[in-house]
């Protein structure tokens, strides 16, 4: 099935069309990262005193959009035709990639801020439209392995591009290699939404509102209305919370517990990226027909249990005095411990949130489908902004991640009992099934 949606136009121009879109993002985040903290080609601090706060900045200038935006993209994608939206929408971020062109040939920060939250702008619109298009051109059947190849191409683009957008702006002349990077991305990627095919509007009739924040709280309140949305919709917002705060205090922990290097923690965002896509991928190959959500109470058990390996280990391990190399990590018992952790983290993540997205977008009527996704991604955007922020709090309050983990995991405890009243008893039974297998 997965080669068969890689090679279909229902579903290709659409996978590559969002992972260029998700790369650039990423790459532009980060290059403007290390511009903030060591200047063009390794020409100093850029932000001085300030530089964490603004490396903190660049994050939220990505995220928040999504909660003032995404209710006005939801009634776009309903309103018009999907296939249209996205091709307006990519179009519209090649003039904003020439505008962060601008900012990086001005060494302006500022400037680059402005394109990065456009860039934000533009993801958070576009969001509805491709989680809403996906049971339009998919069957119920093929949904998991669509919202598998989607979930697993995100992480992906998020690993690239903050590797890559970090090297190419501390190499010489890194500048105009960023700017081509990022205007090429931008075209290409409107390129690839051209050739979606489509289909007509889901609700013609629908009248815009013109306050975004007006149709972001109308949002949440008409997804309150319907129980199995509400619920599907915070419990793909606890994955977003536990992915966002455990690649947060991964560069942290490598440095902290292990001592281990910039390679050590490149090589745990790769694992961590090759996790999501196999749970992601498991959770396809294990739905027949129709999303299997006996998956999701095994996925938050195994989070637990993993979050709180990690919370062991990173207590228990003393660093090394000296930067420790990839391979040096790879030869620690520890080493190996806490990366084989993290890997069954995010695998543990993809069986859970795989099948509960693919079954909020088969619930969800064809007429709101937008809207529904549209409010999930206000849910993301909330949960995600309010973790960052007490995460940062209880950090600067003195709390270690090894807690910080430890609490994640007790807390994933809390989520399996929300899921026995979310869904009911009969999920668990065809959990214990599962894992009986």
């Amino acid at each position: 099935m997965l080669k068969d949606l890689m090679t279909s136009r229902r579903f290709a121009p659409l996978f590559w069309c969002q992972l260029c879109s998700a790369l650039n993002d990423n790459f532009l985040k980060n290059a403007l990262v290390i511009l903030i903290l060591f200047g063009f080609a390794g020409s100093g601090p850029a932000g001085g005193a300030y530089s964490e706060m603004l490396v903190t900045a660049t994050g939220i200038a990505l995220i928040a959009p999504f909660f003032f935006l995404s209710g006005l993209g939801g009634e776009i994608a309903d309103r018009y035709d999907k296939a249209l939206v996205a091709r307006r929408i990519r179009m519209a971020e090649i003039p904003i990639a020439a505008l962060a062109a601008v900012g990086f040939f001005l060494h302006s920060v500022p400037v680059l801020f402005v394109a990065l939250s456009l860039f934000g702008m533009v993801a958070a619109l576009f969001g509805p439209v491709k989680y809403g298009i996906l049971p339009e051109k998919l069957s119920t059947a093929e949904l998991p392995a669509g919202n598998a190849l989607v979930e697993g191409a995100t992480f992906l683009a998020i690993l690239v591009g903050t590797i890559t957008g970090g090297i190419a702006i501390s190499e010489a002349r890194g500048a105009e290699f960023v700017v081509g990077v990022i205007v090429a991305l931008a075209t290409v990627s409107w390129g690839f939404a051209s050739l979606i095919p489509t289909k007509g509007p889901a609700a013609p009739g629908l009248k815009i509102t013109r306050n975004p924040l007006v149709s972001t709280f109308a949002l949440l309140s008409e997804l309150k209305t319907d129980w199995r949305l509400w619920s599907g919709g915070h419990i793909v917002s606890w994955f977003w919370v536990v992915g966002f705060v455990a690649l947060s205090l991964l560069p942290v922990v490598v440095k902290a517990s292990l001592g281990g290097s910039e390679s050590v923690v490149t090589l745990c965002l790769a694992v961590f990226t090759i996790g999501i896509a196999t749970g992601s991928l498991l959770a396809a190959r294990a739905s027949h027909g129709q999303p299997n959500l006996s998956l999701v109470p095994v996925g938050a058990l195994l989070m637990a249990i993993f979050s709180l390996a990690i919370a062991g280990i990173t207590a228990f391990t003393a660093p090394s005095p000296e930067p420790l190399s990839a391979a040096q990590v790879l030869q620690s018992p520890m080493g190996l411990a806490l990366i084989a952790s993290f890997l069954g983290l995010a695998v543990a993540g993809g069986l859970f949130v795989v099948p509960t997205f693919a079954a909020v977008q088969a619930w969800a009527p064809v007429e709101r489908r937008a809207r529904v996704i549209a409010g999930v991604n206000v849910l993301n955007a909330a949960y995600m902004l309010f973790g960052g922020a007490l995460v940062a709090g209880l950090q600067a309050a003195g709390v270690s991640s090894s807690m910080l983990f430890a609490a994640t995991g007790v807390l994933n405890f809390v989520v399996i009992a929300l899921l026995a009243r979310a869904w009911g008893r009969e999920v668990f039974v065809e959990a214990a099934r599962f894992a009986a297998l």
